[in-house]
């Protein structure tokens, strides 16, 4: 089979890799598609070599069909196509004997810790597999990672039908989000900068705004009945974003944070203290949130294909790498692992 490994220094090389047999208790996945995330993009700049074992295969937002299964699997069977939960857990830290594992002390990310996605064939664990439905396609399935995270991050937010939300970022993220927020029958308004991402978010019955040329304050109090949101999502991770997010929420309000911050960002404490707000930290995703993901791809109710910009083959990566950074109008590019 073929692979692309990540080889430092914005190179990625594209040759050929043998399948690892599964082990007890793993499977093998023939990857269908991979799709690209900010992760991904942090590991082709170099943020993260101190991480990741030079040359890695790296990639997790996937779909494909079970090829293989080790020793010990039951409920999964060859032919099936799944989507991969990339979380390994270590099973025995504070946070996994709370039933926390997501945020397990010790946790490893599959594709960035271990070998990942963009390859023909995948092995993983089998307990980090899930099942797509008929009506799911191998293309939208690509997609059910990041929508998972938004799942988590709407949970997360306890928000419920006829609240209101701001998202403050309206990357692919934060219009899934905003997509998942609206499915629960909340009031949703995006707030962001860039032409395009407002444009596709408005295609998609989304208001957003542009906190550039209004003043978003102003703008949601007025949207609120000068009450504020009852939750808002920084998603932007910039620190205009965190001095936004204080200011948009309601008295008793709740503020998810979902954007990770490298550099430590000035927070207005005075303005949680004074309006009773919540900060909730969001990571990744819990099982229940994939199951949600899954459900929601099959109901229709969020377009997920109007989110894919572009698809790619495998050796196309790196060229794909710098569309994604090159400020172009794209939203998720997908890469075909295997034909």
């Amino acid at each position: 089979m073929r692979a692309a490994f990540y080889q430092g220094n914005e190179t990625i090389a594209v040759g050929e890799c043998i399948p690892v047999a599964p082990g007890p208790g793993d499977v093998r996945i023939r990857v269908a598609y991979c799709g690209i995330c900010g992760t991904d993009l942090h590991v082709y700049h170099g943020k993260m070599d101190k991480r990741v074992q030079i040359p890695q295969i790296i990639g997790h937002e996937m779909s494909g069909e079970i090829e293989e299964l080790g020793e010990g699997v039951s409920g999964l069977r060859i032919g099936d196509r799944v989507v991969v939960r990339p979380l390994q857990p270590c099973g025995s830290c504070p946070a996994c004997q709370r039933e926390l594992s997501h945020i397990c002390y010790n946790l490893k990310f599959l594709g960035l810790d271990t070998p990942g996605a963009f390859q023909g064939s995948w092995t993983v664990p089998a307990h980090a597999v899930h099942r797509l439905p008929e009506a799911v396609s191998l293309e939208q399935g690509a997609l059910v990672e990041p929508l998972a995270v938004a799942c988590h991050d709407v949970r997360m937010a306890e928000l419920r039908e006829g609240e209101s939300a701001v998202v403050i970022g309206g990357g692919p993220i934060g219009l899934l989000i905003a997509l998942v927020a609206r499915s629960v029958g909340a009031d949703v308004l995006v707030s962001e900068i860039h032409p395009f991402r407002r444009k596709l978010a408005e295609e998609l019955g989304i208001e957003t705004v542009d906190p550039q040329a209004t003043d978003l304050e102003r703008f949601v109090l007025d949207r609120t009945a000068k009450a504020g949101a009852d939750a808002v999502f920084e998603v932007s991770g910039t620190q205009a974003g965190v001095e936004a997010m204080t200011k948009l929420a309601r008295a008793r309000g709740r503020v998810v944070m979902v954007a990770i911050h490298s550099q430590l960002a000035q927070v207005d404490l005075f303005r949680f203290f004074w309006r009773e707000l919540r900060l909730i930290g969001a990571r990744v995703y819990e099982p229940q949130d994939y199951e949600r993901a899954i459900a929601v791809a099959a109901s229709g109710e969020i377009p997920l294909q109007r989110l894919v910009s572009a698809t790619y083959s495998l050796d196309e990566l790196r060229r794909a790498f710098q569309e994604m950074e090159s400020g172009a109008e794209v939203v998720k590019i997908l890469i075909r692992c295997s034909e």
